[in-house]
C-alpha cells in the first residue's frame, strides 16, 4: 500500500513539474514573439529594408521601344546584428541582410527603328503598313545583376537607393514583317523583303500591314551579349512589398547584322535608355 501511495505521489508531483515547465515555455516563446513582432515595427517605421529572397516584375518603355522582366533574388550570408534584442538567446534579426545581392533577370521587349512610320490605307479597313520595315525586332535576355545598396530608408516613408549592374546573354528573335500586296485578279497575299515575289514588297500595290499572328512561322534567332546599369528608388512604404522606379540604360552587341529597314545601315550593336516601374514581394 505505502508503494502505491510513494507511486502515485511521484506521477503527481512529475505532471506537476511538467505543467510547469510547460506554462513557462509558453510564457517565454510569447515573450519572443512580442519581442519579435515589436522589433519589425520598429523597423518598418526606421525604414530598414531586409530580405531572405524576392520576387518582382517590371514594366518598361525605352527611347526605342518597350518591355518587361522578371527578377529573383536571393539575399543569403552576410549578416548585420542588432544586439539590442534577443530571441532565443541571439539577436532575433540577425538574418541575412547584405549591401549586396545578386539579381536574376529575365528580359522581353520589342525593339523599333527610329526610321518607322506608319501609314494607313484610308480606302482599306486593313492594319497600317510601315512601309521599308524588314523584321519585327524582340531581344530576349537572360542575365545577372549586382545590387549595391547606395542608400537605405530613413524612414518608411523613404526611399530606398540601389545600383544595379550586370548583363548576360541576348537573343534576338527576328519576326519578317509582311504586307498584304495584290498580284491581280483579286490575288491578296502577304509577301516579305525576303520573299520570291521581293517586287511587290517593294513597289506594292500594298493593301495593308501584317496582324499579330503573321510571320512566326519563319522566325529566326541571332545570338548576342548585352550590359545593363541602372539606378533603383524603392518608394514602398512596407518591407514586404516592393514599389520601385528604374532608370538605365541598355547596350546589345549580336554576332551578325541585325536587319531592320530597308536602304539603312543594318548594326550589330544597339544602345537606349530606358524608365521602368517594378514591383513584387519580399520573405
Amino acid at each position: 500500500m505505502k508503494k502505491l501511495l510513494v507511486l502515485l505521489t511521484s506521477i503527481v508531483a512529475m505532471n506537476f513539474v511538467a505543467a510547469q515547465e510547460n506554462v513557462g515555455n509558453k510564457k517565454s516563446r510569447r515573450e519572443e514573439r512580442r519581442q519579435r513582432i515589436d522589433a519589425i515595427i520598429r523597423q518598418e517605421e526606421e525604414g530598414v529594408i531586409k530580405f531572405r529572397k524576392h520576387t518582382v516584375f517590371g514594366f518598361k518603355l525605352a527611347n526605342d521601344g518597350y518591355g518587361a522582366f522578371l527578377e529573383v533574388a536571393s539575399n543569403e550570408g552576410e549578416m548585420i546584428l542588432d544586439s539590442s534584442i534577443r530571441w532565443n538567446n541571439q539577436p532575433w534579426n540577425s538574418y541575412p541582410f547584405k549591401k549586396r545581392t545578386l539579381l536574376f533577370q529575365l528580359d522581353i521587349s520589342e525593339r523599333k527603328h527610329v526610321k518607322e512610320q506608319k501609314l494607313r490605307n484610308d480606302f482599306s479597313p486593313t492594319a497600317p503598313v510601315i512601309y521599308g520595315k524588314i523584321n519585327y525586332f524582340y531581344p530576349v535576355k537572360l542575365g545577372v545583376q549586382q545590387q549595391i545598396l547606395l542608400g537605405n530608408k530613413s524612414n518608411k516613408n523613404g526611399v530606398c537607393v540601389t545600383g544595379n549592374f550586370g548583363g548576360g546573354i541576348s537573343m534576338a528573335f527576328l519576326r519578317p514583317y509582311l504586307v498584304e500586296v495584290d498580284k491581280g485578279g483579286g490575288n491578296y497575299v502577304f509577301v516579305g523583303y525576303e520573299s520570291p515575289d521581293q517586287n511587290y514588297f517593294i513597289n506594292g500595290p500594298i493593301i495593308g500591314g501584317p496582324n499579330l499572328g503573321i510571320g512566326w512561322e519563319k522566325l529566326k534567332l541571332i545570338p548576342g551579349l548585352y550590359v545593363k546599369p541602372a539606378v533603383r528608388f524603392d518608394y514602398g512604404k512596407y518591407n514586404e512589398l516592393v514599389s520601385a522606379l528604374e532608370v538605365g540604360v541598355n547596350a546589345e552587341y549580336y554576332f551578325k547584322n541585325i536587319p531592320q529597314m530597308i536602304n539603312i545601315k543594318q548594326n550589330r550593336f544597339f544602345f537606349n535608355g530606358y524608365v521602368s516601374i517594378v514591383f513584387g514581394r519580399r520573405k
